[in-house]
C-alpha cells in the first residue's frame, strides 16, 4: 500500500499574502464610489472574517450583499498588484513540495480573487479553495486529506481543529501569538521563514 502525500493546506489573508494595502485602497474606492464613510484604515486591522462582516460595520444591512457584490467587482483593478507576498510565503510552498508534499489554500476571501492574487505573485498551490471561514475550512481540508493548516487568525484555528489537522499559528495577522495559542494552536511560528525548518523537522517524524 502507498500513503496518501503529506498535505499541507495555507490560509491567504495575512498568511500567505499581505492584503492590507489592496484591501485599503479598494475599501477607500468603495467608500468614494458609494459615497459612504468606511475606515479603511480600522478595517485593515481586523482581516479575516468574512467581507460581509466588515461591510456591516459600514452599510445597511439591506445593503450589504450589493456593496460585497460592487467591492469584489472593484477589487481586482485596485488590490491585486498594491499586494505583495507576505517574507517567507514562497519558500513555505517549496518546503512542502521538497518533503513530496502537496499545498492546497484555504481562504474566506472570494475564490476568483484568491486565485489572482496567487497568480500575480507567481505563488502555484495545488488546489485553490474560497469563501470559506473558520470551521467551514473544515470542509475543504478534510476533502484534500489536509494532515496541517498554516493560518493568522483565531478562526484559522478553529477550522484546523474542526479538521482534525495540526494548527500551524502565524503572528503576522490580527492576532498575536498569545491570543492564537489560547485558542488551541498547536504551533506558533512569528512568520513564515520559521516554517521550513519546523516542517522539516515534521516530516522527518514520518508523520
Amino acid at each position: 500500500m502507498t500513503s496518501r502525500p503529506l498535505t499541507v493546506g495555507f490560509d491567504l489573508d495575512m498568511t500567505l499574502i499581505d492584503s492590507r494595502p489592496g484591501i485599503r485602497a479598494c475599501y477607500l474606492a468603495l467608500s468614494e464610489r458609494t459615497g459612504t464613510y468606511i475606515d479603511a484604515d480600522l478595517a485593515v486591522t481586523r482581516l479575516g472574517p468574512p467581507l460581509a462582516e466588515e461591510l456591516v460595520n459600514w452599510f445597511p444591512a439591506g445593503q450589504v450583499e450589493a456593496m460585497g457584490e460592487l467591492y469584489r467587482e472593484m477589487y481586482p483593478a485596485i488590490a491585486v498588484t498594491a499586494t505583495p507576498a507576505l517574507t517567507g510565503a514562497r519558500e513555505a510552498m517549496a518546503a512542502v513540495r521538497e518533503h513530496g508534499g502537496r499545498t492546497l489554500v484555504v481562504t474566506a476571501k472570494y475564490e476568483p480573487n484568491a486565485k489572482l492574487h496567487l497568480e500575480h505573485l507567481g505563488i502555484e498551490p495545488d488546489a485553490v479553495i474560497g469563501d470559506l471561514w473558520a470551521e467551514q475550512k473544515a470542509e475543504a481540508l478534510r476533502e484534500y486529506g489536509a494532515s496541517v493548516y498554516v493560518g493568522d487568525h483565531v478562526g484559522d484555528v478553529r477550522g484546523a481543529r474542526t479538521a482534525g489537522a495540526l494548527s500551524v499559528a502565524v503572528a503576522t495577522g490580527p492576532c498575536g501569538a498569545e491570543e492564537l495559542r489560547a485558542a488551541g494552536a498547536d504551533v506558533v511560528l512569528a512568520d513564515l521563514t520559521e516554517f521550513p525548518n519546523w516542517f522539516s523537522d515534521y516530516a522527518a517524524n514520518g508523520v
